[in-house]
């Protein structure tokens, strides 16, 4: 207790040619936001053990703070701190950052398929018993795949069985599921802030207090509710990825 974290991020964005501005990709302002998220959650720890403190929590919790701390990286008070013309200090043009915002929907349906399905198939390959037979790859793929409605042609296999390392060795096993949990409870999340006044110093610190200084020291589920005032919801995911149906 009282020893101050040592936390950094380290990238390997493009380095630019001699004499040339750092430019990055907003994909890449994206990645140093979630990545920073990772660096609140380590710097903002408050716990007694080193081995619960941070991000030592559960595989389909880690993941939270920083796809979370991936909305401010939009957030206009925090995009037009930085997303000025490098060389005039002009404001990104209006048109632009809606289209930069209309670009995050787009091929949503198709992405989240992809990641159902990788998780369904990892999750059945899991729940195989110690007992069950040697199965042959291929056939026991697209059975598991017709058994949970995800063998779609239009819409193919990400991860083949014989290369999913996540599952193999890539501490996912019958966790890949945690993708797609993670991003709703982080929508859900942000929905909160939204609700109560967005980006201030009260709702941080609250955050800071609840969440981000606890690590693996309570109950997960439990510590997000206490913080949100009830069980994560769908919803916020759904219309963050523009599949919300219409009015909702």
């Amino acid at each position: 207790m009282g020893t101050l974290p040592i936390v950094y991020n380290v990238a390997n964005f493009q380095k630019p040619a001699p004499g040339n501005p750092a430019l990055i990709s907003f994909t890449d302002v994206t990645t140093m936001f979630h990545e920073f998220g990772h660096a609140l959650h380590g710097m903002f720890a408050n716990t007694e053990y080193p081995s619960l403190s941070g991000t030592s929590t559960a595989r389909d919790f880690v993941e939270f703070p920083s796809q979370f701390n991936e909305h401010w990286a939009i957030y206009p008070a925090v995009f037009n701190n930085y997303a000025k013309h490098y060389k005039t200090g002009a404001p990104m043009p209006a048109e632009l950052v809606a289209k930069v915002k209309r670009a995050e929907t787009f091929n949503e349906g198709y992405k989240v398929t992809e990641v159902v399905a990788a998780a369904e198939l990892d999750m059945q390959w899991h729940m195989l018993p110690a007992s069950a037979p040697l199965q042959q790859p291929d056939a026991f793929e697209k059975q598991a795949l017709e058994k949970t409605h995800l063998l779609i042609a239009t819409v193919p296999t990400r991860y083949r069985s014989s290369y999913f390392s996540h599952i193999w060795g890539g501490d996912y096993a019958a966790g890949y599921y945690a993708y797609l949990w993670t991003q709703m409870i982080d929508d859900d999340a942000f929905q909160w802030f939204e609700e109560n006044g967005g980006l201030t110093r009260a709702n941080g610190d609250r955050f800071r207090r609840m969440v981000l200084s606890r690590g693996n020291t309570e109950d997960l589920a439990k510590m997000y509710a206490t913080w949100r005032g009830k069980e994560p919801s769908v919803e916020p995911m759904m219309k963050d990825l523009g599949l919300a149906p219409a009015g909702r």
